[in-house]
Formats: C-alpha cells, sequence, structure tokens
C-alpha cells in the first residue's frame, strides 16, 4: 500500500468522524449556516450609513412668500422628516430631548433681504454627538438650499447663491469629533462582555465540572446561589466600566457633561441586565461552548449592530427598529451618550432607565424559574 493511499484512508477516516460529530451538535451547524444569513439579511436590509426621514424642526420666523416656499422645500426632501414650530425656545426644547436632530431657522426678515439684494440669513442648529450624521445634516441643508435656488432661478426669480447664508452651529459635540461619540458607546461594549459572556459560563460551568450536584445537597437557598454567582461579575463589570470612564476623560479627553452619580446609577442597571440575561442563558444551558455561542449572539452582536452604537437606528427599517427596543444595549447608548455630551436630561434618561430596570427583573425572574426547575 503506497504511502498516498494510506494518507487518504487516515483522512476519510478523520473527515468522516468529523461529519458524525458536526451531525450530533446542531449548534454547529447552526453557528456555520444560520449566523452568516442572519448578519447578511442584517447588513443588507437593516444596516444603512445613509440618514432618511431625519427628524427636524422648522421655525419660520418670516411669513413672506419666499420663506415659506424654502420650508415647504424641506418638508418635501426625503431626507427630512419636518415638524412646523411656532418658536425657537419651543425648538430647543425639543432638541435637548432628542426629539429632533436639527432645527432650521428662517430669520425674520430673510424675504426682505432677499427682495432689496441684502444676504439672507438662515440658521441651522444640528445635534452633533453623532458627528458624521451632523456632518450629513448639514450636507443635506446645503442640498435642500441649492435645490430652492436652482427652482427660483429657472422661474425667473434672481436669487444667486451668495444671496442666503446659512448660519451653523453644532449643539453637544462643538469640536464634531467621532471620538466623543465612540468612546461613550464602547463603555456599553465593553460592559456587554463582562455582563453576559462571562456570566453565561458560570452555570454551566458547574454543569460540567460535576460540582453542581455538590451544590444541589448544601443548605444553599435558590437566591443564594444566584446572588453568589451574580455579585462578583457585578463587581467586576463595575469597576472595569470605571476604568473605561477614567480613560474616556482622562486619556481621551472625552467630556463628561452629566453627573457621575447618575453615570453610575445608570450603569448598575445596565449591568443587572446584562448579569440577568446571561444568567438566563448558563441557567438553561449546560456546557460552556455552546452557552458562549448562545451569548455572542444574544449579546455581543446585538450590543455592536443593533445599539445604535456604530449605525443610525432611525434610518433602519422599522422590523429592524422594533427587534433593537429588546436589546439592552441600545438603551444604554442612548444614556452614555446623553450623560457625555449633553448632560442629565431626565426627559431621555427617564424611560430608558425604566426599560432597562424592566428587563433586569425579567431576565432574573426568568432566571430564577429555570435554576428552580434544575435544583429541584
Amino acid at each position: 500500500m503506497s504511502g498516498s493511499h494510506r494518507f487518504l484512508m487516515r483522512m476519510r477516516g478523520l473527515l468522516r468522524k468529523e461529519a458524525l460529530q458536526i451531525r450530533r451538535d446542531p449548534s454547529s451547524i447552526a453557528l456555520a449556516m444560520v449566523l452568516p444569513i442572519v448578519l447578511l439579511f442584517l447588513f443588507g436590509y437593516g444596516v444603512s450609513l445613509d440618514a432618511e426621514n431625519v427628524p427636524i424642526a422648522v421655525v419660520a420666523d418670516d411669513r413672506g412668500e419666499a420663506a415659506r416656499e424654502l420650508a415647504a422645500r424641506f418638508e418635501g426632501s426625503r431626507y427630512f422628516q419636518v415638524t412646523h414650530l411656532n418658536t425657537m425656545g419651543e425648538a430647543i426644547r425639543w432638541l435637548e430631548h432628542g426629539e429632533v436632530d436639527g432645527i432650521v431657522q428662517v430669520q425674520s426678515d430673510f424675504t426682505s433681504r432677499l427682495r432689496g439684494r441684502g444676504l439672507a440669513r438662515i440658521q441651522l442648529i444640528v445635534d452633533g454627538i453623532d458627528a458624521n450624521r451632523a456632518r450629513l445634516i448639514q450636507g443635506y441643508t446645503r442640498g435642500v438650499l441649492q435645490k430652492w435656488i436652482e427652482v427660483n432661478t429657472v422661474q425667473g426669480e434672481a436669487v444667486a447663491a451668495p444671496a442666503v447664508s446659512v448660519t451653523q452651529r453644532i449643539w453637544f459635540n462643538a469640536s464634531a469629533q467621532s471620538r466623543n461619540f465612540l468612546i461613550p458607546g464602547l463603555v456599553t461594549l465593553i460592559m456587554t462582555l463582562t455582563g453576559i459572556l462571562l456570566t453565561a459560563l458560570v452555570v454551566a460551568r458547574e454543569w460540567e465540572r460535576g460540582t453542581m450536584e455538590a451544590l444541589m445537597v448544601t443548605p444553599l437557598r435558590r437566591i443564594d446561589f444566584l446572588m453568589g454567582k451574580i455579585v462578583p461579575y457585578f463587581v467586576l463589570g463595575m469597576l472595569g466600566m470605571g476604568l473605561t470612564v477614567t480613560a474616556a476623560v482622562t486619556l481621551f479627553k472625552v467630556p463628561l457633561n452629566g453627573s457621575l452619580a447618575v453615570l453610575i446609577l445608570m450603569s448598575a442597571l445596565f449591568m443587572l441586565a446584562s448579569l440577568g440575561l446571561g444568567l438566563l442563558i448558563s441557567s438553561a444551558i449546560r456546557v460552556q461552548f455552546v452557552a458562549a455561542q448562545l451569548s455572542i449572539v444574544t449579546g455581543f452582536l446585538p450590543a455592536l449592530f443593533l445599539s445604535g452604537l456604530l449605525f443610525d437606528l432611525e434610518s433602519t427599517p422599522l422590523p429592524i427598529q422594533m427587534v433593537s427596543r429588546v436589546v439592552p444595549a441600545r438603551y444604554f447608548v442612548d444614556i452614555s451618550h446623553t450623560l457625555f455630551m449633553a448632560g442629565d436630561i431626565w426627559p431621555v434618561l427617564l424611560p430608558d432607565a425604566l426599560a432597562l430596570a424592566a428587563m433586569a427583573a425579567l431576565f432574573f425572574a426568568l432566571a430564577f424559574r429555570k435554576t428552580t426547575k434544575r435544583l429541584e
């Protein structure tokens, strides 16, 4: 028998063994087949770097015909979802509460300056927390303005581009640095890794090592068992959060405009929700490898792609937005961006905090119930 023939026999046996192993382990098939399809659909249909239907407020202090036409031009753009407001004070409140991403103010003397060949002014105020999105809004605004000038020129009205001046202001991130947007979001990703990935292994590890049966015969109550699994990782996660925030503020000079106490409180809620999800996975799965895979699919990947950390969720299809509502990281990304860039804006913080608290209670209740069944 030649050497090549023996090699082929060894390979045939080894490949047959691996094929049987894959067939007996459905998680490998799911990882190889289902995950690529999910990512393909997510990137193909759900994720977009474009910003469409951007909510903006238009405040027309001038009631003249030219001002009304310009306001209508914003309303007809597919990039904007326009809300007409009467005063700048009202528009600023909307911007601070996150209900709009920008304000377009047509100055009160807009029409008269155009007729007098003066410099008509428009003020644009943009939420700069996401610097890239702010730049897109600025570009879209200039596009709408240019289109309005072209239409008026075709109609025989002499409106030259230099006759209209747009005064632009970026709020919450005046320097428009993307680092100020990414690093607060990165805190979310780091806490997700600690909270879900590590906790997902703790109970499965007991089963694999055979120590669960020994624990079951001890006087430990179910609540004692769960608390013993949670507290060390809660402390570890909060220490990681503190280290990340310290590095963000001191090393990367990211401004923290909100209260540190509020940030710690909100971080604790998010950490509890992440620990609850990880503990639920660990209570349901007895194999560490499978628990780790499930924690990546249900925790890390949604935190990366469906939290608003990398992509603007408001520009994604409605089904993607609805799915993102059950991802805890989505709420904490919103919280961290608000606290770092804007401050303690409670109309934004409170709904997100309540959502995280509800998720933490739900995950712990399910984990408690699942653990009860296994210990009985």
